[in-house]
């Protein structure tokens, strides 16, 4: 059946399951495994492409988007480093076109889909009208080996990072925690990193994106249509990590997940943490400006444990390039890229 697979896909197996693009204008081939099927035809060109799998981890179809540098077929003995690149809510992985991503020449970059309202985790409940929703172990148990069996990666926790921006932001820091012998580093971009006590605000636009209250809030706003929102079907509040009321301990499973609180696991694990934030140019109204508070409690908790971190602060962006205004938007995450990305390639060389 291999042989038959080399054959049907005109293209060049290199040794230790490392796909080359044969004809110079395709995606390269990917073998399925892993617990992972593909769908269809990958899109896209030889070094920027997605392609589309099933898992029975989450149910549906979710794109992978893969980012190889410009010479990844020039020397097919070389193999590089991986940054797993989780984007935020309602987002998905076609849609993050950073022009970042593309500038490195020395590493991979993998957009895994996270859901529009995944949370990079496994879910409490997993009989809501969702299905499954086992997304850390469809990222850390099946798309890191699918990813090193089919490209020509460094698969060693040296040769791994893991960034996000915004609820991606939270699965960095989440997935670094869990399980820090697979990554090197970790940074958050404009992240939900606090789901304590003190962060109310974060653990209850979690619980809106839930329960869909986009819905509601659109259905009482003249012209505007329920049924677009990204957040449905609604499930229950409890869905993703349980209670998120902090009466009687009932909220036990936040706590357990709150990047904020669990910084010690990281304290001589050897991973670099990052953190990349604005302050919504003062205003409540932008979701940056709760951001700050909840970065700003990350750092308090590492400056406790006595651990080295990267922080910046970029306020109302005036100062982070131009597109940068210190929101929760694009504009500052690509200047954040413009500074992560050379970063982790030194970490990668070094």
């Amino acid at each position: 059946m291999a042989l038959a697979w080399l054959v049907a896909a005109v293209a060049v197996i290199t040794p230790a399951g490392t796909a080359q693009a044969a004809d110079g204008a395709s995606p390269p081939p990917m073998a399925d495994g892993f617990g992972l099927t593909q769908v269809g035809t990958a899109t896209g060109s030889p070094t920027n492409f997605h392609l589309t799998v099933t898992t029975p981890e989450v149910s549906g179809e979710h794109p992978i988007k893969i980012i190889l540098p410009k010479g990844y077929y020039d020397n097919p003995d070389r193999r590089y480093p991986v940054m797993y690149f989780l984007h935020g809510s309602p987002d998905n992985p076609t849609q993050q076109n950073y022009p970042a991503l593309t500038t490195s020449d020395s590493m991979i970059t993998v957009i895994p889909n996270g859901g529009a309202r995944g949370w990079y985790a496994n879910w409490l409940n997993q009989k809501t009208v969702l299905g499954a929703q086992n997304w850390m172990n469809f990222h850390l148990n099946q798309v890191i080996p699918f990813i090193d069996a089919n490209l020509r990666t460094v698969a060693t926790k040296k040769g791994r990072a893991v960034a996000g921006v915004s609820m991606g932001g939270f699965g960095a820091f989440h997935y670094a925690q869990v399980r820090p012998d697979l990554f090197s580093e970790t940074a958050s971009l404009s992240g939900d990193i606090d789901f304590s006590v003190k962060s109310m605000d974060l653990r209850l636009a979690v619980v809106a994106s839930l329960i869909d209250a986009e819905s509601v809030r659109c259905g009482a706003v003249a012209g505007c249509d329920p049924s677009k929102s990204p957040y449905r079907p609604a499930v229950d509040s409890d869905a993703a990590f349980g209670s998120p009321y902090p009466v009687f301990n009932a909220d036990w499973r936040w706590n357990e997940v709150d990047p904020s609180q669990n910084m010690k696991k990281l304290v001589n694990a050897d991973v670099g943490v990052s953190i990349y934030v604005g302050n919504g140019g003062g205003n409540p109204l932008d979701l940056e400006f709760w951001l700050e508070g909840a970065a700003k409690h990350v750092k308090n908790s590492m400056d406790a444990l006595g651990m080295d971190y990267y922080y910046v602060n970029y306020g109302d962006g005036s100062a982070w390039g131009e597109h940068c205004n210190g929101g929760h938007n694009a504009g500052c995450w690509e200047q954040d890229l413009r500074d992560l990305i050379p970063r982790l390639e030194r970490s990668f060389a070094s």
